[in-house]
């Protein structure tokens, strides 16, 4: 008896479209495994059945110790490779205990309904996962494929790319692709959004070419920013927030803290450099609030924007794995003692600072919890015409401040985890 378990992709179309051996496999099975959309496909088959809902770890661990004795066979949708539940199966178990064979996946099926190669498309799933962040994922990006559930539907795409600006997309939509009710076509955002549609469905967007060039890179202009402006506008100029982003030393999926937000230009580029990660914006001016979210849909940048003075408003949000302190209210030295204890293992503080007395109190804290510093004095002076010629006109000397956690920081906090 071949003791592998046994993983079969299925089609809308159901046994129809499967191959001999793939329904042999099914018809021998001791245990068939498989959402009741998929066992309902297959109501004779299967000594035991297994329904698969939650707990998919206990599940998969129940199926491996059956495999010793019985025929298991897991029913999956379209590729169970293609964010399926082969991968997970086949990690658990061992690749050599699974034997997969995959279907036609609902995105190859969606691309040969829309007569369009896929090897070039962006592939996201907002199945089972949030749709935050998805703006910054996909800006610019040509050709972007969808695969959906029942909350992240095609209207609620529509509605979320409609709310960044991002009507420069076509969609195409497909339904039940190879069963009865299959329904396809194009739709506008707008059309989409109103629209209603089945919920097994793919949404492929595609980028009109007549469109606007995208925004690239990062240090955008300061002009480019909603700011509030009783002086010459309370942002993180572009110099120095260049500067202070390169010592955030940020990953693709890094969770940003910027506190003190002002206008959000931080935050927003951070987004945007992390676009897989959460960027948490905190502003105690509730009229930069309406900036911070102009912004945000402006450029893009998905991120969520907290009115509260820190350190109010930090114990809900997840560890960092980087801090930029803008501003702190008079509350700096506490600030930044909860950042160092909260901050994940080889995050980065970095903080900017106008006064020699915030330099002062910054080091000092960044000191006392165990954190090595280094410190960068910027002088900017940016050219301006006078008639003919040009000068140059200085901006205000920043310190920027970065802390890392040193040896006796991280001794600390492996003895607080253990008393944890």
């Amino acid at each position: 008896m071949d003791n592998r378990i046994q993983i079969i992709g299925v089609g809308d179309d159901g046994p129809q479209g499967l191959s001999a051996l793939c329904q042999q496999i099914i018809d021998n099975a001791d245990v068939l495994v498989g959402g009741e959309r998929h066992l309902a496909l297959f109501p004779e088959a299967g000594k035991e059945r297994i329904v698969l809902k939650g707990g998919l770890t206990q599940t998969v661990e129940r199926l491996i110790s059956l495999r010793e004795q019985y025929r298991v066979t897991v029913l999956a949708s379209g590729d169970p490779l293609f964010y399926g539940i082969a991968g997970f199966i086949a990690k658990k178990a061992g690749v050599n205990a699974v034997s997969i064979h995959p279907h036609l996946s609902s995105l190859q099926l969606a691309f040969s309904k829309m007569g369009d190669s896929w090897q070039d498309a962006v592939l996201e799933s907002v199945h089972g996962r949030p749709i935050q962040g998805l703006a910054q994922r996909i800006d610019g990006k040509s050709k972007v494929a969808l695969l959906t559930d029942e909350m992240n539907s095609p209207s609620a795409i529509a509605n979320y790319l409609l709310e960044f600006g991002m009507d420069e997309y076509d969609a195409f939509v497909a339904e039940n692709l190879g069963g009865d009710n299959e329904r396809y076509g194009w739709w506008t955002l707008t059309e989409m959004a109103a629209a209603s549609f089945d919920p097994l469905n793919v949404v492929i967007l595609r980028r009109r070419t007549d469109a606007p060039a995208s925004r690239f890179g990062f240090g955008f202009e300061d002009h480019e920013f909603d700011q509030r402006k009783p002086d010459k506008g309370l942002i993180t100029k572009k110099e120095v927030r260049i500067l202070s982003l390169a010592e955030l030393k940020l990953g693709l999926d890094s969770t940003v803290w910027d506190i003190g937000a002002g206008s959000g230009s931080v935050a927003v580029e951070c987004a945007r450099l992390a676009p897989h990660g959460q960027v948490f914006a905190l502003e105690k001016n509730e009229g930069d609030l309406v900036n911070i979210r102009n912004n945000s849909r402006k450029f893009r940048a998905d991120i969520t924007v907290l009115h509260a003075k820190a350190p109010a408003g930090l114990d809900g949000l997840p560890d960092p794995d980087a801090v930029f302190i803008g501003g702190s209210g008079g509350e700096l030295r506490e600030l930044i003692r909860i950042c160092c204890a909260r901050l994940k293992k080889d995050g980065r503080i970095v903080v900017n600072a106008a006064t020699i007395e915030t330099l002062a109190a910054a080091q000092s804290a960044l000191r006392e919890a165990g954190f090595d510093t280094n410190i960068t004095l910027v002088q900017i002076s940016r050219s301006k015409p006078i008639l003919d010629m040009t000068r140059f006109e200085g901006l205000n000397p920043i310190y920027i401040i970065t802390g890392c956690r040193g040896n006796g920081a991280a001794q600390k906090q492996e003895q607080g985890g253990n008393e944890g």
